[in-house]
């Protein structure tokens, strides 16, 4: 079962590491989804993610008071934009339009309603 957890942790990260790059992707999520997986399959895994400089610091602030730097709330905002901006200029159809607008509304509001670190 930790080889599971293990990996489960590795495909997370990996991820989470895309996401830094690629807009779509957000890093967060799957960088505190990684911290879960490892702290069941390995407590070296564990440790280097809490202490490892870029991801770190997400998880130590989420963990003490459910915080996200403002810089990372920026980062997701811009992201947002520029997916849904990408979708009205590629003129996708308006139920299309709605449900992204909607969900990623939610997604934001959800961000910025968080404390910041």
């Amino acid at each position: 079962m930790r080889a599971l957890w293990g990996a489960a942790g590795g495909v997370s990260l990996a991820l989470g590491a895309i996401g830094i790059v690629l807009p779509l992707l957000p890093t967060v999520p799957f960088v505190l989804l990684a911290a879960f997986c490892f702290a069941r399959s390995s407590g070296r895994l564990h440790d280097w993610l809490l202490a490892h400089r870029t991801f770190g610091p997400m998880i130590t602030d989420w963990r003490r008071n459910g915080a996200i730097h403002r810089r990372a709330k920026w980062a997701a905002t811009v992201s947002v934009l520029a997916v849904f901006s990408l979708s009205v200029v590629l003129t996708l159809p308006g139920h299309v339009l709605m449900i992204q607008a909607v969900t990623l509304g939610c997604v934001m509001l959800f961000i910025w309603t968080r404390p910041e670190a």
